[in-house]
């Protein structure tokens, strides 16, 4: 079932998510809004979505990391930034819908969590993906992408495919999150 997303001012974007326990996670319900979620995820053709993104504040995020690794479930996820190297992103959310904005993030950070089927695992990811997993983490915990941007950069995704990057940012060098670009009209 496609979930309906809450967009930025609903009050479940800005919360604390609880954290899921194991008879919880085990339970029909849970592995069913598992299942939405990722359906939701794909149907906005996102690579990623957290529980609060669909009014659920639990601590559930699905998302596609890399292509050869398909879809992973991350529940109660903690996050330890592995490097001071950075990396500035134009990204943009499904909750904030028609905005980019350029983020600076840590570019290598290990994940701990556990599965869909409560087994623990423990990930390592750096790059495009470290982005994507912090941004969607950041959900859990009440933070947006729009509460981390670098001053001034915030543009409409409609006017960032039309003229770019806003004139001070232009000569930056910067990974575009392209989730939702292929939906825009050239109007």
């Amino acid at each position: 079932m496609i979930l309906k997303v809450a967009q930025v001012g609903h009050p479940v974007l800005r919360e604390r998510s609880r954290e899921v326990t194991p008879e919880e996670l085990a339970s029909g319900a849970v592995q069913q809004f598992m299942d939405d979620l990722l359906e939701t995820m794909d149907e906005y053709d996102g690579v990623g979505l957290a529980a609060p993104q669909v009014h659920v504040p639990l601590r559930i995020v699905a998302l596609q990391i890399s292509g050869d690794r398909g879809v992973e479930f991350l529940i109660n996820p903690r996050i330890t930034v592995l490097a001071d190297t950075t990396r500035k992103t134009w990204e943009g959310c499904l909750s904030v819908e028609g905005f980019r904005g350029l983020v600076i993030r840590p570019d290598h950070v290990r994940v701990e969590a556990l599965d869909r089927d409560g087994t623990e695992k423990v990930l390592e990811v750096k790059g495009h993906g470290a982005v994507v997993v912090q941004h969607e983490c950041d959900h859990l915990d009440g933070v947006l992408y729009i509460d981390r941007l670098e001053p001034r950069s915030l543009v409409t995704t409609q006017n960032f495919r039309r003229y770019g990057p806003p004139e001070e940012y232009a000569d930056e060098e910067a990974d575009v999150d392209d989730e939702g670009l292929d939906d825009l009209d050239d109007d």
